[in-house]
């Protein structure tokens, strides 16, 4: 059985406190280093609040959508549903009528709420709901009146959270950090008055109605929960045309000084780039063959525990350039599949990253954005930085992605984590406030100086220079301290749950499945006296008979609606739409060239296993 970590310990017994009507806390902050465990804490807090009675239920808020599949595994992880005894399941919702379907709450991000305030405020006045919001740093508080400015984007995900936060029975506030780059607080924690002359504004750990728990990487190391990290700085030379067009260069990164950022924006573009990316990849590719040796595997073949590279690139184009250049360094026949790239822009990039989570391969993943925030792969051992964002939240994420300890891997102290990064005067600084400083103290800033070098996010304007080349000079590693405290054993995972979302998906494909094979039948058979009918057409006969179109079924309502379509024939009710001009006008435009429908793609396996009663469906009024 999987044993809790010391955070955990104490949000359990707070949830437990909670609903024996103990303690009079409705707020729990819980400051967890990245990679600490954090997805456990709203399956505890939920479950325990859930069987009390304290709540109805859950609604979980992730920064991003990749992150939706992650938290919908955690309530079905079936060791924790053993150990803590629950039931509880959260759907990946859209925003769309009855967000639940059935299960106990819902999984959305922020910017589902900020495009549909309302539909998520009725929800939380309808029901009394626990809300979770991961990553709360990226909230600013709606309030403030800081001189620096935020963009419009994140200040409306904190206008449309707010009333959730307000309508909510009880709340679990998650953060890896508390400190945002820019200085302003962050929506809904409780700040003691800036003092000082520095005027630092600090989290109020007295406040009344809150519990505030932290978990710092010391303590993380302590537990053996993360592994300890190597910094491999690579410093180099770099020459650029600035916004003049004049030629300017520096020897090396490491002294760059106020030219740091064009050189760093240079360096990631040119062929700096391209030997940090080789270094890394040549790493990763020995430390795979090692582990393979030792798990006595053949050469070249693939298995969970080998180590993983993941590539953070500064934009989109600079990735698939990153994508291209090391699809080069691979044999053809491999390139394609163990090299993968997730972006925005590409279709396929939720799909590619779950993949890179759960599968062997890919091996390696090139990414922006997408993968560097709450990707939960135990398998990457290795991290090539190649971003200029330094803002030390950002970081610690990035970071992060190689600290998790894999249960595949072999003992702790045989696993690594290696992070290939520019060795500039900003990674250098980012490095010395993380052994040095909590993270639960920020500077309230003021307008700064011009030469002065910005540690935060560089990502809203770019330099307006011409890269012209860099090179790679020297490599040194070091192994990050502990860092200052705050004020499990690893365990094989298995087969991945089945998350309520891909039950949904799997039931609504099958029957998709089941109406076409009615329409081969019967066509064959003969058995429809006014002619050849089509998908479409048994489609709209399901729908009426259902009283629900499918993409709006909850998932009893989906296996009731396989269960009749085993048992009865869609052609002996085609007079539900017979009358119906909606459908004839449909009909008419789609013409009887497309009413035959193709055969259904290839089998789709083992079905998950069911997280919802069935039923017999009530056919609607004929």
């Amino acid at each position: 059985m999987p044993q809790l970590r010391s955070h955990q310990h104490l949000v359990a017994g707070i949830a437990q406190a909670i609903a024996r009507q103990e303690t009079g806390v409705r707020d729990v902050l819980a400051a967890v280093t990245p990679g600490g465990g954090k997805s456990l804490l709203p399956v505890l807090m939920g479950a325990r609040l859930f069987d009390a009675g304290v709540i109805d239920r859950v609604c979980w808020i992730v920064p991003r959508d990749s992150l939706r599949r992650q938290a919908e595994e955690a309530f079905v992880d079936p060791l924790w549903r053993d150990a803590l005894g629950h039931s509880m399941a959260l759907r990946a919702a859209e925003n769309g009528a009855d967000l639940c379907r059935g299960l106990q709450g819902y999984i959305t991000t922020y910017q589902a709420v900020a495009a549909a305030p309302d539909l998520h405020l009725q929800e939380f006045q309808r029901h009394r709901y626990l809300i979770a919001i991961d990553e709360l740093h990226h909230l600013p508080a709606v309030g403030d009146t800081d001189q620096l400015t935020t963009g419009a984007e994140e200040t409306s995900w904190s206008r449309s959270i707010l009333p959730l936060l307000e309508n909510a029975a009880a709340r679990l506030l998650m953060s890896g950090t508390l400190e945002r780059a820019d200085g302003r607080p962050i929506l809904w924690l409780p700040y003691r008055a800036p003092h000082g002359v520095r005027k630092m504004r600090e989290i109020d750990f007295k406040a009344p109605g809150w519990a505030i728990v932290g978990y710092s990487r010391r303590q993380a190391l302590a537990e053996k929960a993360i592994l300890p990290v190597t910094f491999g700085a690579m410093d180099g030379s770099a020459t650029w045309l600035d916004a003049e067009r004049t030629t300017r260069s520096v020897e090396a990164l490491s002294r760059a000084g106020e030219n740091s950022r064009d050189a760093l924006f240079t360096a990631l573009r040119t062929g700096f780039a391209t030997a940090m990316l080789r270094e890394a990849f040549r790493s990763c590719r020995e430390h795979r063959a090692k582990r393979r040796a030792e798990m006595r595997l053949p050469g070249g073949s693939d298995g969970k525990g080998l180590g993983k590279l993941l590539v953070i690139a500064p934009d989109q184009d600079t990735a698939r350039s990153y994508l291209d250049t090391l699809r080069g360094w691979m044999p053809a026949e491999q390139a394609g599949r163990m090299v993968r790239l997730a972006i925005s822009e590409s279709r396929d990039a939720h799909e590619v990253v779950a993949s890179f989570r759960l599968r062997p391969v890919p091996s390696i993943l090139v990414s922006v954005a997408m993968a560097y925030e709450g990707l939960d792969a135990p398998a990457i051992t290795h991290v090539a930085c190649l971003t200029h964002i330094r803002s030390r939240p950002w970081l610690e994420q990035a970071i992060a992605r190689a600290t998790r300890v894999d249960p595949h891997a072999g003992p702790y102290d045989q696993q690594r984590a290696l992070i290939y990064h520019p060795a500039d005067e900003l990674f250098d600084r980012f490095r010395t406030m993380v052994e040095t400083q909590q993270g639960i103290r920020a500077l309230v800033k003021s307008r700064r100086p011009q030469h002065e070098l910005p540690l935060e996010r560089a990502t809203d304007r770019e330099p307006e220079v011409i890269p012209l080349e860099s090179n790679a000079t020297a490599l040194s590693f070091a192994v990050v301290a502990p860092g200052p405290d705050f004020g499990g054993p690893a365990r094989d995972h298995g087969e991945p749950p089945v998350t309520p979302s891909a039950a949904e998906h799997y039931l609504r494909q099958r029957i998709g499945q089941l109406v076409a094979a009615q329409v081969i039948e019967d066509e064959d058979n003969n058995l429809v006296a006014d002619g050849p009918v089509g998908y479409h057409t048994y489609n709209a006969v399901l729908k009426r008979l259902m009283n629900k179109a499918r993409s709006a079924m909850s998932l009893s309502e989906l296996e009731a609606a396989i269960g009749w379509l085993e048992r009865n024939r869609l052609s002996d009710h085609l007079h539900l739409v017979a009358d119906d001009p909606q459908y004839r006008w449909s009909s008419r435009r789609r013409g009887p060239a497309t009413h035959r429908p193709g055969p259904m793609p290839g089998a789709l396996g083992r079905p998950p296993a069911p997280l919802g009663g069935g039923g017999t469906p009530k056919p609607g009024k004929q």
